[in-house]
């Protein structure tokens, strides 16, 4: 499978830009949303728990976006059909799950934290639902990918 060169050098940008600016989230708008909720409610420690899903998501959205580099390596190496790439989409299929994990526990806090201030949350986790959506999305794209690649590497004889 021949694939242009030009193509996967573009999404490989792309997932480069991405990481940038998660990384910029995780060093410069996350802490900086604490201080300034600190210095506001310096009593108050109840952003934490929601820094700690978002930290969780980013970290875990860092490792699949270096998969997904990993994954544009193989394919340009015209190793599309190999176990490598069959981990990589694993790892990027775990942390689908993952992040889902995060976004889950973020909105379950909120909602618990909601009943007890009497704040209205029904903003954030519509967000949080609808990013559930979207990582469901991926990770049944995964899912799609992977079939094939196990079905074509099951179907060749094992060397030992």
């Amino acid at each position: 499978m021949k694939v242009k060169r030009g193509s996967t050098v573009f999404l490989k940008a792309i997932i480069f830009l991405v990481g940038i600016a998660v990384l910029a989230v995780c060093i410069y708008f996350l802490p900086e949303a604490a201080r300034k909720d600190a210095i506001e409610r310096p009593d108050d420690y109840s952003l934490y728990p929601l820094l700690l899903c978002a930290y969780g998501v980013c970290i875990t959205f860092s490792v699949a976006l270096y998969q997904i580099f990993k994954l544009l390596t193989f394919i340009e190496k015209n190793n599309t059909f190999s176990e490598l790439s069959l981990q990589s989409l694993k790892i990027i299929k775990k942390c689908t799950f993952t992040v889902i994990f995060f976004i889950l526990l973020a909105i379950v806090y909120l909602r618990v934290r909601a009943q007890f201030t009497g704040d209205d949350a029904a903003g954030p986790i519509s967000l949080g639902l609808m990013g559930i959506l979207a990582t469901s999305i991926i990770a049944a794209i995964v899912d799609v990918l992977q079939k094939p690649i196990k079905n074509i590497l099951d179907s060749q004889p094992k060397n030992h």
